[in-house]
C-alpha cells in the first residue's frame, strides 16, 4: 500500500464521520475532506457507488463507508510495512 492522500466524503453533525476522522488524526494518517452538503457531485458520485451512509473513505483500495476502526487499523498496518 502506498501513502495515497485520504478522501473522506462526510457531513456536519455526522457522529460515524467525527469518530473516522479522529481515528485518522490519532493514526496519523493523512486526508482531506469533502463536505457532501455543499458539493453536488461528491454526493452524486458517493451515490452511484452505492454508499448510503456516511462517511465515506475512498483512496485505500476497497472504498468504504461508516465508522471502520479495522479497516483505519489495517492502514497503519500497511503504511508501516
Amino acid at each position: 500500500m502506498n501513502d495515497e492522500l485520504l478522501t473522506v466524503y462526510s457531513k456536519a453533525g455526522c457522529v460515524q464521520c467525527t469518530a473516522t476522522l479522529r481515528a485518522l488524526d490519532a493514526a496519523g494518517i493523512a486526508y482531506r475532506v469533502v463536505d457532501l452538503a455543499g458539493d453536488p457531485v461528491a454526493l452524486e458520485h458517493v451515490k452511484e457507488s452505492g454508499f448510503l451512509q456516511a462517511p465515506v473513505v475512498e483512496g485505500a483500495g476497497d472504498p468504504w463507508s461508516g465508522f471502520r476502526p479495522d479497516r483505519i487499523d489495517e492502514l497503519v498496518k500497511s503504511r508501516a510495512a
